[in-house]
């Protein structure tokens, strides 16, 4: 099944993965109105399809976002200060939150194939994302300081998470661009493939996640968010309640029989 939600964005489901694309490779998918209402719905779709068990967000051409699309922002920004006003940022509201929420909070693993740069709130999608494929000629930028406004798209939360709040600080405060290396160095990449084998690998990962135990996939996700904000206690009460519920999924059943007769199981997803 294949649907354009919108020409700057793809999506398509195929035997349990849904593949949305940033599709703007002219702007170096740079993110205008369009793209963010469009990936914005288009994983709220996913998340809400209970055919999909993994999500895979990847982007065409040489950079996989470079973040707001800054000649629309400029025409906001005037806007702004004519009559009437209004918020010219309101989009991190209406557009980077939401977008960033449906990827974390989505009761599936959700895979980023990383093929080229990634800045500004680009950088910080890949980063909402619960796994990173990356191509070895991608690069990273927070960008944010660059055009003095601060982090969005969940970076403030995200980056200190993944590599420490002082070596968060200083991409956020210096911001350059960090090869797909260093990044893999500092813990923000996951799988560092060439770039010519970056759709395959990108799709192999995705597809492994979608054909396993769904309901223990997103029991860790939500197990791992509830632990980076609460102490050792609480996370124990957590991890009995997410272990019930992983243990009463027909995928531990299954898994169960399939250890015990030797062999590899196949989920339902449910």
């Amino acid at each position: 099944m294949a649907d354009e939600t919108a020409n700057s964005v793809l999506y398509e489901v195929s035997d349990g993965l849904a593949t949305i694309t940033i599709n703007r490779p002219d702007a170096m998918n740079a993110l205008d109105t369009s793209v963010k209402v469009a990936l914005r719905d288009a994983l709220r779709s996913a998340a809400a399809d209970t055919a999909v068990r993994a999500v895979l967000l990847t982007a065409t051409g040489r950079a996989f976002c470079v973040g707001q699309d800054l000649k629309e922002h400029v025409g906001k920004l005037d806007e702004a200060r004519g009559p009437g006003g209004g918020n010219a940022l309101s989009t991190v509201r209406e557009h980077y939150n939401p977008i960033v929420r449906a990827i974390t909070e989505m009761p599936k693993p959700v895979v980023a194939g990383v093929n080229g740069v990634a800045a500004g709130a680009g950088f910080g999608f890949a980063l909402a994302c619960d796994y990173r494929v990356v191509a070895d000629t991608a690069s990273f930028n927070t960008s944010f300081v660059g055009v003095a406004l601060t982090a969005d798209s969940g970076v403030s939360w995200t980056l200190p998470r993944l590599i420490g709040r002082s070596r968060a600080a200083d991409l956020l405060l210096f911001p350059r661009s960090i090869s797909a290396r260093e990044a893999h160095e500092l813990g923000i990449v996951n799988k560092l493939v060439p770039a010519a084998d970056l759709a395959a690998e990108a799709v192999a990962v995705a597809r492994a996640l979608a054909s396993g135990p769904t309901v223990a996939y997103a029991s860790l996700k939500e197990s791992l968010a509830f632990g980076a904000s609460h102490g050792l206690s609480e996370a124990l009460e957590k991890e009995d309640e997410l272990q019930t519920r992983a243990g009463e999924s027909e995928d531990h059943t299954i898994a169960v029989r399939a250890f015990l007769n030797k062999e590899k199981p196949k989920y339902l997803g449910r």
